[in-house]
């Protein structure tokens, strides 16, 4: 099993993985709170960039995480023009911090849409459950340089 600073690329049989960490799911879910948003990257179908803060990101399990977008597009692209997505997260006052790449995809209904919704309101950060929600199934965990952490697929270019 291949270890990078303490993280795992592989399960007990081998094959590769994403695991977020306990610090990794605390620091995003408490983003919002902490004044740390995460940034979040996409690009339409040509290519073209577009970035944007979301403060309600959540670490939606070990190995995705989900926000609300109420945009309507206007700020970021819809997972459906392109659905390759990066998420930048740092603390300069803890020094944590990641680049996850992920996969997105956007529901309007749905158990997703219900579990982000639910667990955005008490945090003030959805009051009103509109928009769409965005899941990002986490594809690599890097180090705010580069360094490849965790990956689902060995190998696979980006």
């Amino acid at each position: 099993m291949a270890l990078v600073q303490g993280f795992h690329f592989c399960d007990e049989y081998g094959e590769a993985m994403i695991a977020l960490t306990a610090e990794m799911q605390e620091s995003i879910n408490n983003a919002r709170t902490s004044g740390n948003p995460c940034i979040v990257a996409t690009a339409d179908r040509d290519g073209t960039p577009d970035l944007g803060y979301i403060g309600t990101m959540l670490a939606l399990n070990d190995t995705s995480l989900a926000y609300k977008n109420r945009s309507s597009g206007a700020t970021l692209v819809s997972p459906g023009e392109n659905p390759k997505v990066m998420v930048i997260y740092r603390n300069s006052e803890t020094g944590a911090g990641w680049k996850f790449r992920c996969t997105a995809t956007e529901y309007r209904e749905g158990p997703y849409f219900d579990e982000v919704n639910r667990r955005l309101s008490p945090t003030g950060g959805d009051a009103v459950h509109t928009g769409a929600v965005v899941v990002l199934d986490i594809d690599q965990v890097l180090t705010l340089f580069g360094e490849l952490l965790q990956e689902k697929e060995p190998g696979r270019r980006w």
